[in-house]
């Protein structure tokens, strides 16, 4: 029934190892901002956290761009196709540059009017919009580093995520130390000097990364390959981005819409808020490595043309992903009080009680999310079908963010009412990704015939 293949669970091992790494170091950059923040003032704190909304929508983006290229380019690399994997990652650098470029000079001309969206305290906004101005040079730095990790994902090269981690980690704590605060003689620039770190840290990764790539033989990656172009190819590429990208706008915007909504509610709620997603994002990393992992598997198996290695490995993954959401909720409850007194002294009681209240309710959703979300993105996306995911989330979403908008906005519902409401999906979406997962509906051969 599950794969007794060595060889699987080392790749698979490897491959969800070196990606957790990869997100942890995204993720991590926003907690030392967050935590240093947080011991500066609540103010700081809820500006940047409304920023940070706008950065999740673009991540989500960029990550669809990133997840495109894998769907495609690990099939090509069953098929032991490299040359087909450099012309897509080609056309992800293009796409993804447009991206950052688009959101720079939206954020360039409004950004003040882009905070509100989340918040009506002029002091948030006024936080946010300092971070911001400085911020949104990351984007394209950003971008073309999530393309080039793509393409070395694809072709299960996965080394340099842990180099990248340490070092980006490492100079923005070490900034953020100096500048938020004003230690060792730095100028003391709150909200700004964390956005100094952050900056710093994704041009560092940037030009490891670029580095490594132009480095590796596997892929033979070159600065003239990313002038490439092929038609046959650039259809295939927006076929797929499509409905992937449109799920990871649909995602983006629902998340970036719970901000909305609870900031308009209290000054606690977002900062509660605030402080609770970013330890769930964290953990989530390990079910976001297992999944980014099963679809490099899966997408090699498939463009392998092997079907009865494909079952064998679904089944072995479902089972993976529910003893990986069991861990992390585990660990969330655990680690809750003991990382909630670190904001103790710098924030209200009231905080306090929300935040507690709201990774009480984030266990669960680690638990669940970590099968949903691993099979959608992982098994069903890597086996060529990206539609299944965007109705799955048009379906759920559509329904419960407007019960949460009338709930908090217009009937008077507690914070943590609101908060259940939001992450309603992630209990109904279990049992239909369950069916169609073990249909076997979703394997569809992406690539073209040499």
């Amino acid at each position: 029934m599950f794969t007794r293949d060595r060889e699987f669970y080392k790749a698979f091992l490897r491959l969800c190892l070196a990606l957790m790494l990869e997100q942890a170091v995204i993720l991590s950059v926003n907690l030392a901002d967050n935590l240093m923040l947080g011991t500066y003032s609540e103010a700081a704190l809820s500006g940047v956290a409304a920023v940070n909304q706008i950065q999740f929508v673009y991540q989500q983006l960029v990550y669809a761009i990133g997840n495109t290229l894998i769907a495609l380019a690990s099939q090509y690399w069953g098929q032991r196709r490299p040359g087909e994997i450099r012309m897509l990652a080609a056309i992800g650098a293009r796409m993804e540059l447009l991206l950052a470029a688009a959101l720079f000079v939206v954020v360039s001309l409004f950004p003040e009017g882009a905070l509100r969206l989340f918040t009506d305290q002029p002091r948030f906004i006024a936080e946010g919009a300092a971070y911001l101005r400085i911020i949104r040079f990351s984007y394209p730095f950003f971008a073309l580093t999530a393309v080039l990790l793509s393409a070395m994902r694809s072709v299960e090269s996965v080394k340099i995520a842990l180099r990248v981690s340490v070092v980006s980690l490492i100079i923005n704590v070490a900034i953020n130390y100096l500048l938020i605060g004003g230690r060792l003689g730095a100028p003391e620039l709150g909200a700004r000097g964390a956005a100094i770190g952050t900056l710093t840290a994704r041009v560092v990764e940037f030009a490891i990364v670029l580095t490594f790539v132009l480095r590796d033989e596997r892929l033979g990656l070159r600065i003239r390959d990313l002038l490439g172009r092929s038609a046959p190819l650039l259809k295939d590429f927006i076929r797929i981005a499509i409905p992937t990208v449109g799920a990871a706008l649909l995602w983006g915007m629902t998340n970036a819409l719970q901000t909305v909504i609870l900031g308009h509610m209290n000054d606690s709620a977002i900062a509660a808020q605030s402080i609770s997603n970013t330890v769930f994002l964290l953990l989530k990393v390990t079910a976001v490595g297992a999944a980014s992992a099963a679809s490099v598997l899966i997408g090699k198996t498939v463009g392998e043309g092997d079907m009865p290695k494909v079952r064998l490995y679904t089944r072995t993954l479902q089972l993976i992903f529910v003893g990986i959401g069991t861990m992390l909720c585990a660990i969330m409850l655990l680690i809750r009080l003991p990382l909630l007194s670190v904001y103790a002294p710098k924030i209200a009681p009231e905080t306090y009680d929300l935040a507690n209240a709201y990774m009480l309710i984030q266990a669960a959703v680690l638990f669940l999310t970590s099968y949903q979300m691993s099979v959608n993105s992982g098994i069903i996306r890597g086996g060529g079908d990206a539609r299944f995911i965007l109705i799955l989330d048009m379906i759920t979403l559509f329904f419960f963010m407007p019960l949460s908008w009338l709930g908090g906005l217009v009937w008077g519902w507690s914070p943590v009412a609101v908060i259940l409401c939001m992450n309603a999906d992630q209990f109904t979406k279990c049992f239909p990704v369950f069916l169609y997962v073990n249909s076997y509906r979703w394997v569809h051969k992406l690539t073209r015939d040499a």
